[in-house]
């Protein structure tokens, strides 16, 4: 008998044997008084009843087999033989980023938007969006852009390539897209950069370098984003565009520059993540009055050649150069050697398993935390917003691409055959507009100000109580500084003949 019946069957038994109230002067104990007849029925009953429940072992029926189990557990879920909810475990064990179960990871055609379109180029299938003034004349204007957004001006007549910044996706051009089209009079297009957005995750064969002439370019370099920049030139076909990037899209803009001149018509750099060099000083006149620059000569040569002491002095001094360029030589040759030592081990450390869990718990802990400190004022952030910066977290391989991209970052090579970056901005000629929120906390604003005095007449515009994002927390001031210049520099341009996308 169980103890539930042992239980039940004791209480009805001391009910059944109590003695009599009205027998007041017997004091017997219970257990010291003989059960009555209805006690002996009634434990009897029980008992019998009690084995006949007994003789199978007692289950749960599972919700599969019995659709009765829904009603008595009254949620539909499974038990197992101990009585314990089945799933549970399996449910807390299902690994969510961001909010995005994990274990649902799909391809990235599968997550497009009704307008997305998608086209090869390199073996990898880029996404891009197009915005055609032509068609967007017609539309009404996106929320929040002006309506009277130069409606009197002559349109410019120069496409757009929109380039989005690191973490991001072209989806940080949605609330402006449609208006830059109707400012230019002209196809604006934004395309995701491998290892962002849609465009898909490529994989990256290690196994086999090669030489430098048949190595494979990688997708998650610079120079594929460069080249798919130029690649998008083509697909619009036309001869030159207006380059507009954000953060580190900036930085693929610049390079695209360099890369092909004649073929930007202009820079627009949105919070650029470009590290500006520090403001050379002015060089001071050689030549200034009360002070005599030349050194002279004559006394020293006369000096050596009639001192032997200063002519040992002179040897030794030489003997000295020499050993000093071939220490470091030496120590240059090493510094390479620890260079290249280094970056095989951090792309080897990047492309391990351990990487791949920190980046998952990296994005989980401090992904949303890095969307709103983008932002002046967090509060403006919806969920359209949050949905729409997490869903490439959605697609399969997004955190391998990721560390493909980061180990490509920090491991490319500069090219010897070109200075670095930083010291060619002063060779920009094209126009330039530099465009930063005073409050964005990723990349200062004295830092594209200083870029602004590197770069030769670039025009310089700072957005009150913006962050990281003026396209987004701030589009009406984006597209009127943006509507301003390109009004002030392409007036005169006539509109250029654009053929058809396929």
């Amino acid at each position: 008998m169980s103890n539930c019946s042992c239980v039940l069957s004791y209480h009805q038994f001391a009910f059944l044997s109590r003695p009599n109230n009205n027998n007041n002067n017997k004091s017997l104990e219970f257990h010291k008084r003989k059960p009555s007849l209805e006690a002996v029925v009634v434990v009897v009953a029980l008992q019998k009843s009690e084995s006949l429940s007994s003789s199978k072992p007692r289950q749960f029926i599972p919700k599969a087999a019995s659709s009765s189990s829904a009603s008595l557990t009254g949620s539909g879920a499974e038990y197992s033989s101990s009585g314990q909810l089945l799933g549970r475990e399996v449910k807390q064990k299902r690994q969510k980023i961001a909010g995005i179960d994990q274990e649902e990871l799909v391809d990235p055609a599968l997550l497009a938007d009704p307008d997305s379109c998608f086209c090869e180029f390199k073996g990898v299938q880029m996404h891009h969006k197009i915005c055609d003034a032509e068609t967007e004349a017609q539309n009404t204007v996106q929320a929040g852009s002006s309506t009277q957004l130069s409606s009197q001006n002559k349109k410019v007549g120069i496409p757009m390539i929109l380039l989005h910044g690191f973490g991001a996706s072209l989806f940080s051009w949605n609330r402006v897209m449609k208006s830059l089209a109707k400012i230019t009079g002209s196809k604006v297009l934004a395309f995701d950069r491998p290892a962002f957005g849609l465009t898909s995750r490529a994989a990256v064969n290690h196994s086999s370098p090669g030489s430098e002439g048949t190595k494979p370019l990688n997708p998650y370099s610079m120079m594929f984003s460069v080249l798919a920049t130029l690649f998008f030139m083509d697909f619009l076909a036309v001869e030159k565009t207006i380059l507009v990037g954000h953060s580190a899209g900036s930085l693929v803009a610049v390079e695209t520059y360099f890369e092909a001149p004649e073929r930007v018509a202009a820079l627009i750099l949105v919070g650029p993540a470009i590290i500006a060099p520090l403001i050379p000083r002015k060089v001071v006149e050689k030549n200034q009055p009360g002070v005599n620059n030349q050194i002279p000569e004559d006394n020293s040569n006369s000096n050596v050649h009639e001192n032997p002491i200063i002519k040992l002095g002179s040897s030794l001094s030489k003997f000295s150069r020499y050993v000093a360029h071939a220490i470091m030589r030496l120590v240059k040759g090493m510094q390479d050697m620890i260079s290249s030592l280094y970056k095989k081990a951090l792309s080897a450390f990047l492309r391990s398993q351990l990487a791949a869990m920190l980046v998952r718990m990296v994005i989980d802990k401090f992904g949303i935390t890095a969307i709103r400190n983008s932002w002046y004022d967090s509060n403006q952030i919806t969920d359209h917003v949050l949905q729409g910066y997490t869903k490439p977290l959605r697609t399969k391989g997004w955190d391998r691409a990721l560390l493909e991209f980061t180990a490509a970052m920090f491991t490319e090579s500069a090219s010897e055959s070109k200075p670095p970056l930083v010291k060619r901005l002063n060779e920009i000629s094209c126009p330039v507009l530099i465009i930063t929120g005073d409050s964005d906390r990723l990349v200062p604003s004295w830092n594209a100000e200083r870029l602004s005095k590197v770069i030769p007449r670039a025009c310089f515009e700072v957005i009150k109580n913006c962050g990281h994002l003026p396209q987004e927390e701030k589009p009406e001031e984006f597209l009127s500084i943006v509507d301003k210049y390109t009004q002030r520099v392409f007036g005169g341009i006539e509109a250029q003949p654009l053929q058809a996308a396929i």
